[in-house]
């Protein structure tokens, strides 16, 4: 028994350092909110537009998609440079709407789902409706993109059912398709 709490212990650490929120890349449909101190005419509520950018006063248009809040903090800033020598930006993700994942293949539910927060795999396939009596369970990819190329991760249902290798059950980022044969 206490090797098992050690086991699910460790996982569960690796899983909460996997992910650092100052590390989620702003995804197209996500809603922000850019605040610039002492200017209240320059504090917006934003939707990321599909082609991944945002339209702020006195900026134009910027691209927001694939970076962190801080990236696109500073970016608002520099432009701002001409007007506001000395802005302070705060760029805050108030709707994740960009967060989602697919999973396809042989489940009760396949398709697109929003998310609001990260999930694993065995997360994910639960949404789903989990496996159905047909599928190849232990052989089930998880499809990342990684610019032009695709990463193929491994996860064997039965494995982690178990409590066993389950650093396979790995936290899904935005647009990961979870594939069950």
């Amino acid at each position: 028994m206490l090797a098992a709490l050690t086991t699910w212990t460790t996982y569960a650490f690796a899983a909460e350092q996997a992910f650092n929120v100052d590390e989620y890349e702003i995804q197209p449909e996500d809603v922000l909110d850019v605040f610039v101190w002492r200017e209240p005419d320059l504090q917006k509520s934003v939707v990321v537009r599909p082609d991944g950018g945002i339209s702020f006063p006195l900026v134009g248009n910027i691209q927001a998609a694939g970076k962190t809040t801080t990236q696109l903090q500073a970016d608002v800033a520099a432009k701002l440079r001409e007007y506001i020598p000395d802005a302070v930006v705060n760029v805050s993700i108030t709707e994740l709407k960009g967060m989602r994942i697919y999973v396809t293949g042989k489940v009760a539910r396949p398709g697109q789902y929003e998310i609001g927060r990260y999930i694993d795999v065995l997360q994910a396939l639960t949404l789903a409706g989990g496996p159905n009596p047909f599928a190849d369970a232990n052989n089930i990819r998880v499809l990342r993109g990684a610019g032009e190329n695709v990463v193929v991760y491994d996860f064997n249902y039965s494995q982690v059912q178990r409590g066993k290798n389950l650093e396979q059950n790995i936290l899904l980022k935005p647009n990961d398709t979870v594939v069950v044969p």
